[in-house]
């Protein structure tokens, strides 16, 4: 059996971070990185339907410690996942990842205080154990996407593509399309799809807010400051830019909701309406905000092979797609860009001297250990902010939290609730947006408190300051700790 000190789950942005952070805090850790693809990269290495990108900017969503080094803001998955190789490359971490290894399950032994991993490496079963584990697995389900009922999909006699699993040799020149959705997929593959396809119509049931940016970010500051610092100083302004945007949107729904609106009516070509394509039901930042780099899906609309339609589906005909309006959408392909799938460490089992562990049934401490389950960290992003600052955030605090056991002379840490604690708690959302695949999922992921350290987190400053020096004992019980000096 392996043996080490901490095992990170998943080669993504979130595991090659907290890599990072362990061995530059502790040189002489041992540690491995498990991951059941064949590349690292995560996401960005899975996802290769056209077009796909971030819908963050790279400037707060790439390393702090190995910043991102081009002008555009937001950019496509390719360079996103050479840029993670490059890093992990840059610092040895790579030498630290064993691919094609799927953790099955993972059991903490009370009496051992030791985590055992079951894990699948082309079929053969091992066993790995550590200390601490650290699930940088995010919360997409990598194998299966959301389900949604499409009357009459059955009967279309084209092709149905799922953006998730896209065909790398799908040739779509010339072929007429509609895409299913109205998220940050869909208003990313529209555009793409429209630069080869005769026509794409994106149908969506009901809008969402579409943000334009310009993506060539470079300043006249570039060109005078020191390329270290003028990179950090972009990463701070963006941060604290973005932060300032979220609040105000909450504030001030109705001024943020008119500013918004009032940038799309500016960039729509004559004949197509603002009404009911663009006039979302919801408040700003209750979901996620669209980007659209430099107003391509806007551009496409001009171009004339881009359109909407704003209704529902009546059924999927053998051409293409009836709805409610009683008009007949033709199509070649339909993609089904209606979300993805949530889970949490994986969808592997959790159990604790060998009695499972009920995830949806437990609270999250500051949004990063499971209530009951001792050392082992859950890495989440944030809903309203990029996922690499949350991310962070979590892995100073991973890394505190070995600072802590050593410190105490304690082999384990356990965030603990009383019945009573337990019964006075309000359950809130883990993740404070309701898209329709947040809301799906919520049955099947942790629970947020209303109160105390089980309140959702979703500031990153404040996140990072109480990785490094917020009160750790509230709520936490320290296994075999001796008393400290």
């Amino acid at each position: 059996m392996d043996d080490y000190d901490v095992v990170i789950v998943g080669a993504g942005i979130s595991g090659i971070n907290a890599a990072y952070r362990l061995q530059s805090q502790f040189p002489n850790l041992r540690y491995a990185i498990l991951e059941a693809r064949t590349s690292l990269g995560g996401t960005w290495d899975l996802f290769r339907y056209p077009g796909i990108r971030s819908d963050s900017d790279l400037f707060t969503f790439g390393f702090e410690w190995y910043p991102w080094d081009q002008d555009c803001a937001i950019a496509d998955g390719h360079a996103i996942a050479a840029y993670v190789r490059n890093a992990a490359r840059h610092h040895g971490i790579d030498q630290k990842i064993q691919y094609e290894q799927r953790m099955l399950g993972a059991d903490w032994s009370t009496e051992d205080r030791t985590w055992t991993l079951s894990v699948d490496h082309q079929g053969q079963v091992r066993s790995v154990s550590a200390r601490m584990v650290i699930f940088g697995t995010g919360y997409y389900d990598y194998n299966t996407p959301l389900q949604t009922e499409i009357p009459g999909l059955n009967n279309f006699e084209g092709q149905v593509i799922h953006p998730q699993f896209w065909p790398q040799d799908l040739d779509y020149t010339g072929k007429k399309m509609v895409v299913i959705g109205s998220g940050a997929t869909a208003i990313t593959l529209l555009p793409k799809l429209a630069e080869k396809a005769s026509h794409v119509t994106m149908l969506q049931r009901s809008p969402t807010y579409i943000l334009s940016l310009p993506n060539n970010q470079r300043t006249w500051l570039s060109y005078i400051l020191p390329t270290a610092l003028y990179r950090k100083m972009q990463r701070i302004s963006w941060m604290m830019t973005s932060r300032w945007f979220f609040l105000f949107c909450q504030s001030f729904p109705s001024v943020a909701r008119f500013i918004l609106r009032l940038q799309v009516w500016r960039q729509l070509p004559k004949g197509v309406p603002f009404e009911p394509h663009f006039r979302p039901r919801y408040n700003p930042w209750d979901q996620r905000l669209c980007v659209s780099p430099d107003g391509d899906f806007f551009k496409s609309l001009h171009e004339g092979r881009a359109s909407i339609a704003t209704d529902t589906i009546r059924e999927v005909t053998k051409t293409g797609i009836s709805i409610s309006s009683g008009q007949h959408l033709e199509a070649d392909m339909i993609v089904t860009a209606t979300g993805l799938r949530l889970q949490v460490a994986g969808g592997a089992s959790l159990t604790v001297d060998g009695e499972p562990l009920h995830i949806a049934d437990k609270f999250l401490w500051h949004g990063l250990m499971l209530q009951d389950l001792p050392n082992a960290i859950f890495v989440l992003g944030y809903a309203n902010a990029s996922w690499t600052l949350g991310a962070d955030a979590t892995a100073l605090f991973a890394c505190r939290l070995l600072r802590e056991l050593e410190r105490r002379g304690a082999q384990a840490a356990v965030p603990r609730l009383t019945p009573k604690q337990a019964a006075q708690l309000k359950p809130q959302p883990l993740l404070t947006i309701n898209s329709t695949y947040v809301l799906t999922a919520a049955d099947s992921l942790p629970k947020a408190g209303d109160s105390g350290p089980w309140k959702p987190r979703n500031n990153y400053l404040e996140d990072v300051k109480f990785a490094r020096n917020g009160n750790v004992d509230e709520a936490m019980e320290f296994v075999g700790e001796k008393k400290v000096q």
